[in-house]
């Protein structure tokens, strides 16, 4: 990896100039830990005969703004500090290897902050004035995750704050402002869909362990070692599974949702992908594996939901 100079990392990756520098900036792959918790939390509330589309809309939009701020604060901070380099993969490269001002990264993502908070008032208009408080924490996480003085992300506790916020807190939300209720098994279905989220990071930390140990980084990847860590990612993906059959057995989830098995086959690639590899860009098609195994859990559970509504099937 080191040998390698900015062309040959940008070739390897197969990045592009023009509207591409942009979109990578957003880092889309990541997306999908915004969508997949809006979509499941109002799926649920469709099953109580409660949806408002464009309250889903707001949500979605709104959710998928501060993901895609809370990336760009990532690239901002982590360049500030000096920990991407013309070499670091995984990153949308805008600054180190595009030449993209910092200041524009920042300012980007405050404006992308200001567009959610707008969404957000309407929701709060729509709803409760309570998402408003539950909003601005989200978001101040979002910040924190890399901003600040103390970065989650350089903590054991990374993987554990991106799931209970972008995914129990979203999924509660998303249920909440359709319905003006909240329910114990809401907050059940949103564990699978927290712990998924959280192994998005995991892999995340695992590929780019020897890095962030010399940057004094303390990941649970670190802390736990490579083969470890490789380890509980898998043991995470057993976990999601798990609880999804308990949920279908218990009739807190239809049948239906055990289509979301079909992901099960992403994971196994996902684990294998990390073993054996030593270098950053050996383990990217293991990080993607990782982030549609989310993907594929997400919509299938959403789309059993949309189903059931139509076509009740339980145990």
């Amino acid at each position: 990896m080191q040998s390698l100079d900015k062309k040959a990392i940008s070739s390897a990756l197969n990045e592009k100039a023009g509207f591409q520098i942009w979109w990578r900036l957003l880092r889309p792959h990541t997306l999908t830990a915004s969508f997949v918790p809006v979509f499941v939390g109002t799926m649920v509330a469709a099953l109580d005969d409660s949806i408002n589309l464009f309250l889903f809309l707001a949500m979605l939009i709104a959710s998928m703004l501060i993901q895609a701020a809370t990336n760009m604060f990532n690239e901002y901070y982590d360049y500030v500090r000096g920990l991407d380099t013309e070499q670091s993969v995984g990153i949308g490269g805008t600054i180190v290897r595009d030449g993209v001002s910092p200041k524009t990264v920042l300012t980007l993502a405050l404006s992308f902050f200001g567009a959610a908070i707008l969404l957000g008032v309407y929701i709060c208009i729509s709803s409760s004035w309570w998402i408003a408080g539950v909003g601005i924490v989200s978001m101040l996480c979002g910040y924190l995750y890399t901003g600040g003085p103390y970065p989650i992300a350089y903590t054991p506790f990374g993987e554990l704050v991106a799931g209970f916020f972008m995914g129990t807190v979203i999924i509660a939300i998303s249920y909440y402002i359709q319905t003006m209720t909240l329910t114990g098994d809401v907050l059940l279905i949103s564990i699978p869909v927290a712990i998924l989220i959280g192994t998005i990071m995991l892999s995340n930390n695992i590929r780019d362990l020897e890095g962030d140990k010399e940057n004094g980084r303390k990941t649970i990847a670190i802390l736990i070692g490579r083969q470890n860590a490789i380890k509980f990612l898998g043991s995470l993906f057993i976990a999601s599974y798990v609880f999804m059959a308990i949920f279908v057995l218990t009739g807190i989830l239809p049948v239906w949702s055990l289509i979301t098995l079909i992901g099960i086959k992403k994971a196994r690639i996902a684990v294998n992908g990390f073993k054996g590899k030593s270098t950053n860009l050996e383990m990217m098609p293991a990080m993607k594996a990782t982030a549609q195994t989310n993907t594929i859990f997400g919509i299938m559970l959403g789309l059993s939901l949309l189903v059931h509504y139509f076509i009740p099937l339980s145990l």
